[in-house]
């Protein structure tokens, strides 16, 4: 993460005063154009975060260095990318942790692969498309730098082939069918590893989730992120009238040991009609 003057070749975010976004990467003697006339990059190189800049023809701009969020939803794209109200839980769901050895198949744009990064995995991506593949590795290297892809490593390949790696602590997967992965999955983590998968239909979930009672994976769970914002002006508060409803769901689920599993034909202890995973305990652990 860059710290103090801005610099040529840094990607900065200049937001005007209706609110809109503008991804630039600064270089000298370049201008910024839009309607409102050309922005100097000089005049934004050299200076701190948090300025204000103006246009030729006066229009004000406040120069920020992008956050990751705002780089996943201004950057080049190639496929539709996991929203970030979505990739915070996924980081959780995941569990993912520094030096974590993670098998990540469907890369798109790469913004997945950004969040897992900046959490400090080690990836291996699976992309059956070249120019995804290509997208992805440019876009993480333009936001955390050329150094991110040495622990970056892209194949051009198909994961519904298999998984050449054993001994993974999680598999997330962007896929539109993830259930050809299950199998796969269950070779390559290790006891009590960890498979996500994003899906944008409920019926892609509830195939994955009929695959999974018959895998050695336990746990699974499916849960969907609704992100409202809050109209906050004085007196005046309210929720917003828009919200980012859905996009995706998100099904995790872990690698149980092998004497963990159930046998073919052992029953489970009947459940109470009102039970749920976790006993039916509240998130908080009230019952």
């Amino acid at each position: 993460m860059n710290r103090g003057p801005l610099r040529p070749g840094e990607r900065v975010l200049l937001v005007d005063s209706k609110g809109r976004r503008y991804l630039v990467t600064l270089s000298a003697g370049a201008e910024f154009h839009t309607h409102a006339g050309p922005v100097a990059h000089d005049s934004i190189i050299g200076g701190e975060e948090g300025r204000v800049v103006r246009s030729a023809r006066g229009s004000r701009y406040t120069v920020f260095r992008p956050t990751l969020s705002d780089v996943v939803l201004e950057m080049p794209r190639g496929a539709q990318v996991i929203y970030p109200k979505d990739l915070g839980p996924l980081l959780l769901l995941a569990d993912v942790f520094p030096g974590a050895r993670i098998l990540e198949s469907g890369l798109g744009s790469g913004a997945l692969s950004m969040a897992l990064l900046r959490a400090g995995a080690e990836i291996t991506g699976y992309e059956l498309r070249p120019d995804f593949a290509e997208r992805a590795r440019s876009n993480v290297a333009d936001f955390l730098g050329a150094a991110a892809l040495e622990h970056y490593h892209v194949e051009v390949r198909d994961v519904y082939e298999g998984i050449d790696a054993a001994g993974l602590d999680r598999v997330v997967l962007d896929l539109p069918e993830p259930w050809r992965v299950v199998a796969h999955a269950e070779a390559a983590l290790r006891p009590g590893g960890i498979l996500v998968a994003y899906l944008p239909t409920i019926v892609q979930v509830a195939t994955l989730r009929e695959t999974l009672v018959r895998s050695a994976f336990g746990m699974a769970a499916t849960l969907e992120v609704l992100q409202r914002g809050w109209h906050v002006e004085g007196p005046s508060v309210r929720p917003d009238h828009r919200m980012v409803a859905h996009t995706g769901f998100l099904t995790s689920a872990r690698l149980l040991d092998e004497a963990a599993t159930t046998p073919a034909g052992d029953a489970d202890e009947p459940a109470a009609p009102d039970d749920e995973p976790g006993g039916g305990a509240e998130p908080d652990g009230r019952l």
